[in-house]
């Protein structure tokens, strides 16, 4: 048995901005990572640093402006398994966004912390993305 975290929202910004936020290093530094390189290509590898220890890459699989997921292939214990993703659909008022971290081992403390880590950068992609407002780095979850 796995383990799924999920989170859904919608974001007032049209799918390429979404998609754009999610994908280039330059932006996802101003909700995510301290440090991002990579870009949105099948089989590419995606470098996301948060400190010079804690220091992981990703695979991506995409179709463009509608999704994209990453393969963890060097990170922690539990996040080695893992996938996670995003799933975007255009409505009328902007884009909803459908977020998935699956293949969790275990539904341990840091599955727990992770989900609510996630609901956090998530809306701080939002404030991003609507309001402009860039959280720094060390306040980020």
């Amino acid at each position: 048995m796995s383990y799924t975290i999920y989170h859904n929202l919608m974001i007032n910004k049209d799918v390429e901005s979404v998609f754009k936020a999610v994908t280039d290093p330059e932006q996802l530094i101003n909700w995510w990572p301290l440090k991002c390189t990579g870009k949105p290509k099948i089989n590419e590898v995606y470098n996301y640093n948060f400190t010079d220890k804690y220091n992981w890459f990703a695979i991506v699989n995409l179709i463009e402006d509608k999704q994209i997921h990453f393969k963890m292939t060097d990170s922690d214990e539990d996040w080695n398994p893992t996938k996670f993703g995003y799933e975007l659909e255009e409505k009328e008022d902007g884009t909803y966004l459908r977020f998935f971290h699956k293949d969790w081992p275990e539904c341990n403390d840091h599955f727990k912390h992770s989900s609510f880590c996630w609901a956090l950068l998530l809306n701080g992609l939002k404030d991003y993305l609507e309001k402009g407002i860039i959280i720094p780095f060390e306040s980020r979850a």
